[in-house]
């Protein structure tokens, strides 16, 4: 019988692109730089860590140059995304409300430091959460991270639910099964279950009990 539920953010729970690109964007101006990032741009990255989507969006640059950007441009995505905060995915809050009577859930995402709070204060879902963590507070990768929660919440049997291939590898590496989310951005080699989408969490973690 599974006990709990870890989610990716980006792609899992919402879409927030419009307002990422709309802060980098303006970022980027206010640094005297070319305002280049589209939502193109910005999907294959979505959910690596930070110094990843700076060498991949910002590759022209030197590495300290990209830390600088990454810096700026996330510390406004956050101030943004507070106060616009992005799409929740069809049903999110009335699963989530479903989904709590038998689960603990959690979130576990490679961002910085304030962005799920920023996802939980403006879409008013704390109360859904029993914990979460990030790369930016703890400066570990996704794998070490979903660790961190189990060991922390003390859980048994927990899943994690996804949208990419890197999640999954990393869910492998913390030894919990994984559930794909098949209408993020990107694709997973294997999985335990497929979510179609995220309404239909509660009839899928069934099929793993």
């Amino acid at each position: 019988m599974k006990d709990s539920i870890i989610f990716d953010l980006d792609g899992t729970l919402w879409d927030s692109r419009e307002g990422v690109v709309r802060a980098w964007n303006n970022t980027l101006e206010d640094m005297g730089l070319v305002p280049n990032v589209t939502i193109e741009k910005l999907t294959p990255c979505m959910g690596l860590p930070l110094d990843e989507i700076g060498a991949r969006l910002f590759s022209s640059y030197s590495k300290e140059k990209r830390s600088e950007i990454i810096e700026q441009c996330t510390v406004n995505q956050m101030i943004l995304l507070k106060e616009i905060g992005g799409i929740l995915y069809p049903k999110l809050i009335e699963t989530l409300k479903e989904l709590k009577k038998d689960y603990k859930l959690f979130i576990v995402s490679n961002c910085r430091e304030g962005y799920i709070e920023s996802f939980l204060y403006h879409h008013k879902t704390e109360e859904f959460f029993d914990d979460f963590e990030d790369n930016g507070r703890t400066g570990l990768l996704k794998a070490e991270n979903i660790g961190l929660i189990i060991e922390r919440n003390n859980l048994k049997a927990p899943v994690y639910v996804g949208d990419t291939d890197t999640d999954r590898q990393a869910t492998e590496k913390a030894g919990i099964p994984f559930i794909f989310a098949e209408y993020g951005f990107g694709k997973a080699k294997r999985q335990a279950a497929l979510l179609p989408e995220f309404s239909a969490l509660p009839e899928v973690m069934k099929t793993l009990d």
